[in-house]
């Protein structure tokens, strides 16, 4: 097998990549509570784009317009927003890097009256209650195709709806959509089916927990079972995560990739690309994780946060190792900014 390097250029389908490395979805919690965006946003995409990465993955994006599970989400669920999100397409295509949009949902709400709404759980939900959110993910693929976005991302990890609802912890419907695993990941099956067949264009990838680390929930042998059935209907790629991310105490060379087990067990049995996020700080680990394992990618949250050019210093340096110390800080600072500079290494 030929050595993988860090920056080879990567062909996925209906994607290529100018190297191995992809910005995994970071929560900013800066848009409007429509969706709208502005110059604060388009500034963090223009600085991770000309930072060197493949591509990159946008945050957390909700489908929904009524969608309130927290504040200052990006949206796609109405036409009215494309124009801006179609400059943030731009934005990130003028430094010959990939833009793939993170679709999302928070939480299913009920509308109660004109200014009212209730969170509704997963197995409470109508049948055609789940049948209009797949429809509510379609929508927003198909405008993201419309702003130019070359790939979708399928959010069902990290506990947020899809997460919660192909979870045994959490589902307990009776219809099509509970019960086994192949009646609980029915919903990211169908909404793969919807995209592919309005969006044939668009790239389309899932991030989904290689454990749920919670008892009851997910664990790694159903996670495979779900992945393989996602890469038999045709996902073109998977990025595993799980909940309880971004691990403290990372330091380069000692623990970096930590779910790097449970990528490699799914690289073996699927034969779509599988990306690796989770504690990644050094070249020298990512490409010999890279040649140990049939593992194509590697995306990295926290570095890009702390160091957005981390790409271009690796690239130019192969001793090069990240200034971030994993304190996670920049989660409690508005658009997870890192709270002590570039220089906190």
């Amino acid at each position: 097998m030929p050595f993988k390097n860090l920056f080879d250029a990567v062909d996925l389908n209906q994607l290529r990549l100018k190297n191995r490395l992809i910005r995994s979805a970071t929560w900013e919690g800066i848009a409007d509570i429509d969706g709208s965006i502005g110059e604060d946003t388009y500034e963090i995409y223009r600085e991770l784009a000309k930072g060197g990465v493949g591509a990159i993955i946008t945050g957390f994006t909700s489908v929904a317009t009524n969608d309130f599970y927290f504040g200052g989400m990006m949206r796609l669920s109405d036409n009215k927003l494309i124009p801006q999100y179609k400059k943030l397409v731009e934005i990130i295509h003028a430094e010959d890097c990939k833009a793939i949009s993170q679709l999302a949902l928070g939480a299913f709400y009920k509308k109660i009256s004109s200014k009212n709404f209730i969170e509704i759980s997963e197995t409470s939900m109508r049948t055609q209650d789940v049948e209009n959110i797949i429809k509510m993910f379609v929508a927003a693929a198909n405008r993201a195709e419309i702003c130019g976005f070359d790939g979708v991302q399928i959010h069902a990890a990290h506990f947020f709806f899809l997460s919660r609802f192909i979870s045994p912890l959490v589902n307990h419907r009776k219809d099509k959509f509970g019960g086994s695993t192949e009646n609980r990941a029915e919903i990211l099956l169908e909404i793969l089916r919807g995209i592919k067949n309005s969006a044939p264009k668009l790239h389309v990838t899932i991030k989904i927990n290689s454990n749920d680390f919670t008892v009851g929930g997910i664990e790694e042998e159903e996670s495979l079972k779900i992945c393989e059935m996602l890469a038999a209907a045709g996902i073109d790629s998977i990025e595993v995560s799980g909940n309880g991310t971004s691990v403290g105490g990372i330091k380069a060379g000692v623990n970096e990739g930590y779910f790097g087990d449970f990528a490699a067990k799914l690289a073996k049995e699927v034969k779509i690309p599988v990306i690796c996020v989770g504690g990644w700080r050094s070249r020298q680990e990512m490409e010999k994780f890279l040649n140990q394992t049939d593992v194509e990618l590697i995306s990295l949250s926290r570095p890009l946060v702390c160091e957005p050019d981390f790409p271009k210093k690796l690239f130019a340096d192969k001793n090069c190792v990240s200034k971030c110390v994993s304190c996670n800080a920049c989660y409690s600072t508005p658009a997870h900014r890192c709270r002590f500079g570039r220089n906190c290494g």
